[in-house]
């Protein structure tokens, strides 16, 4: 069959692919526009292929909250350049796949490839919109989160859409969760910002706050020696660094030290209680730095730091008449845990001449 100018530029419209590749692929195809366009497909592929070698370490985060905030979606697409990410065609490719993980509850890359959109599976119209970007494109991360009644789900995604958090808020009845939507965007907003790795300060591992113990006091040791250098404050060199460390034992020390030093400064011991409680706090935060870092209900509130993310979450849910607790939260930022390749212009070009 004869391949007319109209047939290519109908490919085209309905591929994006170059021109010269539509008229390839229609007269490889004998002008049939459906193998055509599965021929294109299948060099997008081929071309996606041969960049496995390349790192694609930026991208963006896609989120999907459904209306009654029970349901939410959270994905990381990731492409080789910031560039690529900032372009319209690679944000409505999140937009779409976050949508289609919402939709079909996947919850991993290769349900999500293997599941149905249009009638065909999701793989190939990712694959096609793939091969318009022209850059390698990965779907690294998926996430699905699903609420009960008396529990409330919602998120954020930063502005500039590399770090997204959901965040789950459960309470003791469903108008009390109902109350806490904007509470829990405000916690996801904070754990942006703050980066905890972990819910709470019981969720750490005994051996790993006994290791980053020492290096952590040892840490602030030297910038106390910095702070005298230059006439500042010092910082108290704490004992212990997590409320995990802080025991029963622990405290009663903490407490009778405290006490002694009361009295050898001749304090009024009808005063002591008010003296105690407020220097007990101050050992409790002097002692809790890692917690305070990393565990998102330990950490002061970014909106009201006299407050803990966990006092302030309780707080909104006595506003609403009820109880209410972060119960799980999930944090991701593109290119976690990847090392983007840094190329060498000069070598490069170096290489290409010599080949």
């Amino acid at each position: 069959m004869a391949v007319t100018a109209a047939m290519v530029k109908e490919l085209r419209q309905a591929t994006d692919a170059p021109m010269m590749d539509c008229k390839k692929a229609l007269t490889e195809n004998d002008g049939d526009m459906t193998k055509a366009t599965e021929w294109l497909r299948e060099r997008g592929v081929a071309k996606s292929a041969k960049k496995a070698d390349r790192v694609a370490a930026e991208g963006s985060i896609g989120m999907k909250i459904s209306a009654d905030f029970k349901k939410a979606t959270l994905v990381e697409v990731n492409s080789e350049t910031d560039f690529v990410a900032q372009n319209d065609e690679f944000k409505a490719l999140v937009s779409m796949t976050a949508g289609q993980i919402f939709d079909t509850s996947s919850d991993t890359v290769d349900a999500l490839r293997a599941s149905q959109m249009s009638g065909a599976e999701f793989s190939a119209t990712f694959d096609q919109a793939v091969s318009k970007i022209g850059e390698k494109i990965d779907l690294r991360r998926i996430s699905n989160v699903n609420a009960n009644d008396n529990t409330i789900v919602n998120g954020y995604v930063h502005s500039n859409t590399r770090i997204g958090v959901v965040v789950c808020i459960e309470c003791d009845s469903a108008d009390t969760a109902a109350a806490l939507a904007p509470m829990a965007k405000n916690v996801a907003m904070h754990a942006s910002a703050m980066k905890p790795t972990t819910l709470s300060y019981k969720d750490l591992d005994a051996t790993f706050v006994a290791e980053e113990t020492k290096g952590r006091i040892e840490a602030i040791k030297t910038e106390n020696e910095e702070r005298a250098r230059l006439k500042k404050p010092l910082i108290n060199v704490p004992d212990y660094i997590s409320m995990c460390q802080l025991t029963d034992e622990v405290m009663t020390a903490a407490e009778d030290k405290i006490k002694a030093t009361l009295k050898e400064q001749g304090k009024p011991e009808k005063i002591w209680d008010k003296i105690v409680s407020g220097q007990v706090a101050r050992y409790i935060a002097d002692n809790t730095t890692l917690d305070k870092e990393v565990a998102l209900l330990d950490q002061n509130y970014v909106l009201d730091d006299k407050f803990t993310v966990a006092q302030a979450v309780e707080a909104a849910g006595k506003t609403a008449g009820g109880t209410a607790t972060v119960s799980a939260f999930i944090r991701i930022e593109v290119g976690e845990g990847l090392e983007k390749k840094v190329d060498n212009f000069a070598e490069e070009v170096a290489a290409q001449m010599g080949n």
